[in-house]
């Protein structure tokens, strides 16, 4: 993103990825954009349910214990970030920064990208009417008007029929209205086609190792001559910034994902609210996903960890398979994916401290397909005054201990 809207003001922009356009982080996950669930992770209470998951693969947040000093060090500073106040701050500031996905999203389908966006809305899926008022006050509280959200839970057999795809199980659900959905890997290869046709040479299945600086500016990224650098890689981000004597404390939190089809399929994107599992109507096909798996950076895939997602899902959708060793036949592209979390939750946005022009966007974890565009957005405009917009402030470089640390 950041690539396009900087091509969009007129700047001689080069792209250097690791692999093909669309094939990282993002390509298996729900492709959710939405104000509503747009989040830090560190949360009251979090970290008490993370505890709960040692041992238990099935759970929707695993935690797997490291002999890792960094890892223990990240927990440490994640349960600082999970206090009311770091959330409530976390909340507002991601929620500013999302003001305008939408409009962004209409902007690049008007400029002729082929976002595939949707919206069709949310429904939020619960087991107990008593979860469900309060998850709705919660995001009541932190809403603050900023997306709309109704009066009330509907309840008992009426509240499957939100969506079609809903299980009698379901005793309690809530709309929101608007939020949207894209296919990720189709979004991602439609931005590198509008980039080529606005003249942005894409180099894939290349990988940035490091830079050439000289004084306080970076020269060049390998071979690839450069007046300024957007570091947005992802995990890999903080190899790269340690190349600028500025690492970042990232970890992997790995989502899991796989396609069925399903009858009747969901018409909108699916929240299950106990189980923290999720479901999107991508194409003919239902894409469901879930869980956090922190295990270190890696990108193992834990076929326990489809199966719990599989098994959560049928809470909300009905016994759409008898047993899991029907999975295996019934499933499409089972998959993992890295999510970079830094450890109050919000990503970096900023320009390299010590760096005139090297700037940073990495760590946002499950929202980088809804924080993309005003990401790229505001970040390209920074780049290009160097002046930094006042929404980035929540996400400079130092904001916290574990950024001095760092």
């Amino acid at each position: 993103m950041h690539a396009y809207y900087l091509a969009e003001a007129g700047l001689e922009v080069e792209v250097v990825e690791r692999r093909a356009l669309g094939s990282g982080a993002s390509r298996g996950n729900a492709g959710w954009v939405c104000l509503s669930h747009s989040t830090p992770v560190p949360a009251p209470g979090v970290v008490r349910y993370a505890l709960r998951s040692l041992g238990r693969p099935d759970s929707a947040l695993y935690l797997r214990p490291l002999a890792d000093p960094a890892f223990v060090r990240w927990l440490w500073q994640f349960w600082r970030s999970s206090t009311p106040a770091a959330f409530r701050r976390g909340y507002t500031a991601i929620a500013e920064l999302n003001r305008t996905t939408f409009d962004l999203f209409d902007g690049l389908r008007s400029a002729g990208v082929e976002t595939g966006l949707t919206r069709p809305g949310m429904v939020h899926a619960f087991l107990s009417p008593a979860e469900a008022r309060h998850h709705l006050a919660v995001q009541r509280q932190m809403a603050h008007g900023r997306y709309p959200l109704p009066d009330d839970v509907v309840t008992g057999d009426e509240a499957r029929l939100l969506d079609p795809a809903l299980s009698p199980r379901v005793r309690a659900a809530y709309l929101v209205e608007g939020e949207g959905v894209v296919d990720p890997e189709a979004f991602a290869r439609a931005l590198g086609e509008a980039l080529a046709v606005s003249g942005v040479k894409i180099h894939e299945n290349t990988e940035a190792t490091g830079f050439r600086t000289g004084g306080d500016r970076v020269t060049a990224t390998g071979e690839i001559p450069c007046s300024a650098a957007v570091i947005a890689a992802g995990m890999r981000s903080s190899d790269l910034l340690g190349s600028l004597g500025h690492p970042l404390p990232l970890q992997t939190g790995k989502g899991y994902s796989f396609s069925v089809d399903l009858d009747p399929a969901p018409l909108h994107t699916l929240y299950f609210g106990e189980r923290r599992a999720v479901a999107s109507p991508i194409g003919p096909t239902t894409r469901v996903g879930g869980t956090m798996e922190l295990s270190g950076n890696n990108n193992r895939l834990d076929w326990r960890r489809i199966v719990a997602v599989a098994l959560a899902s049928r809470h909300y959708l009905g016994r759409w398979f008898d047993d899991p060793d029907d999975l295996v036949s019934l499933i499409r592209d089972p998959w993992v994916g890295g999510r970079p979390f830094l450890p109050d939750g919000l990503p970096v946005i900023d320009r390299v401290p010590g760096h005139d022009n090297a700037f940073a966007a990495t760590g946002h974890g499950m929202l980088g397909v809804t924080l993309g565009p005003v990401t790229g957005h505001h970040l390209a405009a920074y780049v290009r005054t160097g002046r930094r917009p006042d929404v980035l402030t929540p996400f400079r470089f130092g904001r916290g201990s574990w950024a001095r640390r760092a």
